[in-house]
This record gives structure tokens, sequence and C-alpha cells, in this order.
């Protein structure tokens, strides 16, 4: 390992770069925060690569991550990237990649009560041209891993082909909803053409990361500047903590519920209404 690479490397998720007045959720980050992060990066001389950059970086048996490189992921595709996050990542001159839920987008989702403003296929075809890498996230954002069969199949082939078809190019990557996901769900996205996936984890993805699996470390409104600070550093923050007990409470509830159902013990499918999960404890994507 050369003095210029490192063990490990952060991957950033975030959902909405918002204003508290525009949009209630804790995992809206304000555009004056993102712009103090950013600053925060350029100023220590961080880079930006895309997720498809980490995972060639990855495929490689001799992997070596470069020393002050970050990934900056986005999920779900709500306009405010376009609005708010892509001129701060164009003055730094930073990359990221949007996981794009394609049953979300604007003209097939159109702006409501209860429905926030989604990223339009004019858009996603702008960003796409310019240089921002878009990914799959689903076509209703449901939990995977509680989906079997013809459910499961669609929602990992058809976001990619409609992606696809729409932009013109490749999509290599997926995005697990909330990040869940099994065996079969991974496997089932290899067969679906996908070269790598992302998950939540809160955790610092290593070069001995399941490319199927990549970990990433949630960032939300209440992230400060010191905690950001701390989450690029590869500190084992207290927040992150929390998050993963969190996150692994919910992975127990949620196979016992599959298991309860596959048995037929009654208990309902989660919703699939596509509606988005904005409560304190949502640390998913």
């Amino acid at each position: 390992m050369t003095p210029d690479s490192v063990s490990r490397i952060p991957v950033l998720m975030y959902h909405e770069i918002a204003d508290k007045s525009e949009i209630h959720s804790p995992l809206a980050v304000t555009p004056a925060a993102f712009a103090d992060q950013l600053s925060y990066l350029h100023d220590l001389d961080w880079r930006t690569i895309s997720a498809a950059a980490l995972s060639a970086i990855l495929t490689d048996g001799d992997a070596v991550l470069p020393a002050k490189t970050v990934v900056l992921s986005f999920d779900d595709g709500y306009e405010n990237f376009y609005t708010h996050a892509l001129p701060q990542l164009s003055k730094h001159g930073f990359t990221a990649t949007l996981f794009m839920t394609s049953g979300w987008v604007k003209e097939a989702r159109p702006h409501g009560p209860g429905i926030p403003r989604m990223l339009s296929w004019a858009q996603l075809c702008d960003l796409s041209s310019g240089g921002i890498e878009i990914g799959a996230h689903s076509i209703t954002h449901p939990e995977l891993d509680q989906l079997t069969g013809k459910r499961l199949h669609d929602e990992l082939f058809d976001s990619k082909r409609q992606l696809e078809d729409r932009l013109g190019m490749e999509v290599p990557g997926l995005a697990y909803p909330f990040g869940y996901s099994n065996s079969a769900v991974r496997q089932l996205a290899y067969q679906a053409g996908y070269t790598y996936a992302y998950a939540v984890g809160n955790r610092t993805a290593t070069s001995e990361a399941d490319q199927f699996a990549v970990p990433r470390l949630t960032v939300k409104g209440a992230t400060s500047l010191d905690e950001f600070r701390r989450l690029i550093s590869g500190e084992n923050t207290f927040t992150l903590r929390k998050d993963r007990l969190l996150t692994g409470g919910w992975a127990m509830v949620r196979g016992a519920r599959r298991t309860l159902r596959e048995i037929g013990g009654g208990t309902p499918a989660p919703s699939q209404d596509g509606s988005v999960d904005r409560s304190d404890d949502y640390v998913g994507g």
C-alpha cells in the first residue's frame, strides 16, 4: 500500500437538500449546511469519485483506495438535487451519484399533497450528460427483502431498463431502498446486470467491501459540521452507533415478519404505496 492510499473510504448518503421551511424531514440537509460540508471537503483537498468508479477500484484484486477521496450519493431523486445540490457540486468541481426511484419520476408522480417534487426525465438526462452518475433505486421504493417472485424481479430489472431506455446509457449501479437486502435480492441484482449495489450500514467502506452490499454513512439534517468531519475521518460516533442499532433491530423485525408471512402467520405485507418514511428513526435510503 502506497503513502497515498488508504484501507477505508467514506461513502456519504444524502436524500434531500432543502430548507426546513420547504420540507420537514430529519434527512433533509439545508443548502447552507451542504455548502459548508462541500467547502470543508474542498478546503482540505478531498476529491470525489462516482459510485461506479469506486466499484471499479473494488473489483481490482489489488484494490488500492486513494487517500482523501469520498463518494457522494443521493437517494430517491428529489428535484432539490437539481436546484440546490448541483450548483454547489459544480462550484467545487465535485461529482456525485444519484439513485433514482424510476416510478417516482416527475412525469409518473406529479407533485401534490404528500408527494414531494421529484426530478423529471429532462433533468435526469441533463444531469447524466453533465457527469452525474445515475443509478437505480427500484421502481416504487419497497422493502426488497420482503418481496419474492415477479414483484422482486420487476423492481430490480425494470427500474434498470427504464432508466437505461430514457437516458440512453448503461446504469450499472443500484441502491437498495431503505438499505434492505438479503442473499436472494443480491443474487437477483447480479442477474439483472448491476455491477454493484449500495446498502446503508453506517460504516466506512473498505477494500474488502462486498460489491453488492457497499456500506454508506447517513448525513442528516442534524449532522453538524464537526460530526461531518468525524464521519469522513472514520470515527465511530454516537450517532453511527445508534443508527447501527436501529438498523440491526429492524433487520430482526423484518426477518420475523417475513418468516411469519411465509408460513401463513397472517402478518401483513409492508406498505407498497410509495410513501416516504420521514420518521426520526429512519436511517435507510
